[in-house]
């Protein structure tokens, strides 16, 4: 379950770099999240966020920073380690099992005794009304229901923090909704969430702090309302 009791930051983010050849995908970018609240990561296509997460989640080597969860450096760790600490995450491009049921999407990454595991998967499919679907093929569901999944199947590891990579893309405003509500929710149970959105109606309604990358650099941070009449992100986004 979450820590951080003592209001030491979750995540730290120091000085991290990654290149890729002669392009610099993130740049000295830091940040600190705090247990148990709502972040955004935005930024223009190509402004390191997608590469920030993965250097998070040890799928992307850092060139160079460090990242520290809990306090531990975890940077140079696999990312399957990284996950069993409590950092789960989703991905821009849908992971699901399309020959799998939806319920042997959310047990293929569990543990323990199966029972337990069983009952905790038919709790999350019921957390976002997909209970009905249990016995179903993931590959018939809808797009926005195979997101849902894909969610859910995060929350079977029980994670502290997780990484939410554009949930909202490609989602119907129904199904939207109840992710959001959902994802509320965790932050109520004292989970700490990081989104990537590009849905800003979405991360000005959803998050309590906002952090903006561009060109790799983050350029600003702070709460939604600040980031909205800050020059440097309007020019980020319109002075292209």
């Amino acid at each position: 379950m979450p820590a951080g009791a003592d209001g030491a930051p979750i995540l730290e983010v120091t000085e991290l770099s990654k290149r890729f050849g002669g392009v610099t995908a993130v740049n000295r970018c830091s940040l600190a999240l705090a247990p148990g609240r709502i972040y955004g990561l935005i930024g223009p296509n190509g402004s390191g966020k997608t590469t920030l997460f993965n250097c998070i989640t040890g799928l992307t080597v850092r060139d160079a920073g460090a990242v520290r969860f809990r306090g531990r450096r975890i940077d140079g760790l696999p990312s399957h380690r990284i996950a069993r600490l409590g950092i789960g995450r989703t991905f821009q491009v849908i992971r699901v099992f399309p020959e799998l049921t939806a319920l042997e999407n959310l047990l293929v990454v569990s543990r323990g005794e199966r029972e337990a595991a069983i009952m905790r998967a038919r709790e999350l499919l019921g957390f976002v009304r997909l209970d009905g679907l249990a016995s179903e093929f993931s590959g018939n569901l809808s797009y926005g229901q195979q997101k849902l999944l894909e969610f859910i199947r995060v929350l079977m590891l029980d994670p502290a923090l997780i990484l939410l990579d554009e949930p909202a893309a490609g989602v119907n405003r129904t199904l939207l909704n109840d992710l959001l509500a959902v994802i509320r929710g965790l932050r109520d149970e004292g989970r700490t969430v990081l989104i990537v959105e590009h849905d800003m109606k979405v991360v000005m309604g959803l998050c309590e702090r906002v952090f903006v990358l561009d060109y790799g650099e983050k350029i600003a941070e702070g709460p939604p309302e600040a980031i909205q009449a800050d020059e440097r992100v309007i020019e980020a986004y319109f002075g292209r």
